[in-house]
């Protein structure tokens, strides 16, 4: 069967995409390696305007397992604390077995064909078509491609759409998803975060769940690859063991839950689209500098890259990202390498949220996208100017921001 739109990857970047287009009457195939249900390297926090923006998730989301959250602890490296409540719930936890297959199926009701255990290995765009070949050296063609198959993008790089990630741009997320029965939260009402973990250029998170919790610890991978010697895996049993300690957990770490992964963090990349194919998802490096969040960014993307093909252009799609995301994930690795660059600029936004409530709103607001940052920053000036200044120049006499490059990642 012919196509109009081939999409590889068919995460919530090409599950979204592919409903769309289905919708508008185009022919379209999804091609993932996976077979589905399948799991997915992902904490599983989305915000909740994801609703708003998609507002036929919600009869869909009463079909998998799902926790609302509205309080969050937010922590710094030198220990200042401070937990920050909405007055809405301010995230949907997921988790990305359920979330997905559920994405896939709205796609598939829509009209959209999905072919799995197809592994992409080969790519090549001509004026006519794009060519996509298979592992085992089956090969699909269509006029137009909408690559959604992750950070390592198979498409984006045999394109020269990706030259690679910069190790200062991508984060290596080191993360298991485990059962309540082995590892429960102490409170499973409370998104615990913590910015600049140990004084590094990363973060560190507990995600409660339904029946399972989520615990990771991030670095930025020029960081990792410089300054840690321990392997992902001995860090985050080091790290489950920590917060047990703490009695922020009760359990164990396991291994067998452990699926470590690269984000990009260092916003979209300068070219997301060629003459027949666009990059959605993390293969276009939309994911929220700060927050590291990628479903919602993911999943809008995915949207206007089938809004575009829908419109029968590929030229529109960048126009349109930057248009309603653009701005936000520029500012969002603005704040990420701000803070980062010196632990004492988080420790005084964590201790000023905690002294001052209306700085905790907007802290929050910010997190949740209802708020941009040109409007933060601009609160933070006029309502805290003393603090601002505080956070803005208690830095060391040397600028403690990473640098060179280093030995090849270790993965166990």
């Amino acid at each position: 069967m012919s196509c109009d739109v081939l999409i590889v990857g068919a995460g919530p970047a090409g599950a979204t995409a592919a409903r769309t287009l289905a919708l508008a009457g185009a022919r379209v195939r999804m091609l993932d390696r996976a077979r589905f249900p399948r799991n997915k390297p992902c904490g599983g926090a989305i915000s909740m305007r994801a609703l708003g923006r998609f507002p036929y998730l919600s009869g869909g989301l009463q079909q998998i397992s799902t926790r609302l959250i509205s309080r969050l602890h937010l922590e710094s490296p030198a220990g200042e604390m401070v937990q920050l409540q909405s007055s809405q719930p301010a995230a949907l936890m997921i988790r990305r077995v359920e979330f997905d297959a559920l994405l896939v199926r709205l796609a598939q009701e829509a009209g959209a064909e999905l072919v799995e255990g197809a592994e992409i290995t080969q790519a090549s765009e001509s004026r006519d078509d794009v060519t996509l070949i298979r592992r085992d050296g089956v090969c699909f063609k269509a006029p137009l491609v909408i690559a959604a198959d992750g950070a390592n993008s198979v498409v984006a790089r045999r394109l020269a759409l990706n030259p690679g990630w910069s190790p200062s741009s991508v984060a290596l997320d080191m993360m298991e998803e485990t059962p309540f029965d082995s590892l429960n939260c102490a409170d499973p009402d409370l998104l615990w975060v913590a910015y600049g973990y140990k004084g590094s250029p990363g973060y560190a998170y507990v995600f409660p769940k339904r029946a399972h919790v989520n615990v990771g610890i991030g670095y930025v991978l020029e960081h990792y690859r410089r300054a840690v010697e321990e392997a992902p895996y001995t860090l985050q049993r080091q790290f489950v063991g920590a917060l047990s300690r703490a009695r922020v957990l009760d359990g164990a770490s396991e291994r067998r839950n452990f699926t470590p992964a690269l984000i990009p963090v260092g916003g979209p990349l300068k070219r997301t689209a060629s003459q027949r194919v666009l990059l959605a998802g993390d293969a276009g490096g939309f994911v929220n500098g700060f927050t590291a969040e990628g479903i919602y960014y993911g999943m809008v993307s995915g949207d206007l890259a089938g809004r575009a093909l829908a419109g029968g252009s590929t030229a529109v799609f960048e126009r349109a990202w930057r248009r309603e995301i653009g701005a936000e994930l520029r500012d969002s690795v603005r704040v990420q390498r701000f803070l980062f660059r010196h632990p004492a600029r988080i420790d005084g936004m964590v201790r000023g949220a905690r002294l001052h409530p209306d700085l905790a709103q907007t802290v929050v607001d910010y997190a949740q996208g209802r708020r941009s940052y040109r409007a933060a920053r601009r609160r933070l000036l006029r309502r805290f100017p003393s603090l601002a200044i505080r956070i803005l120049f208690d830095i060391p006499q040397k600028d403690a921001i990473w640098h060179n490059s280093s030995p090849p990642l270790r993965t166990s």
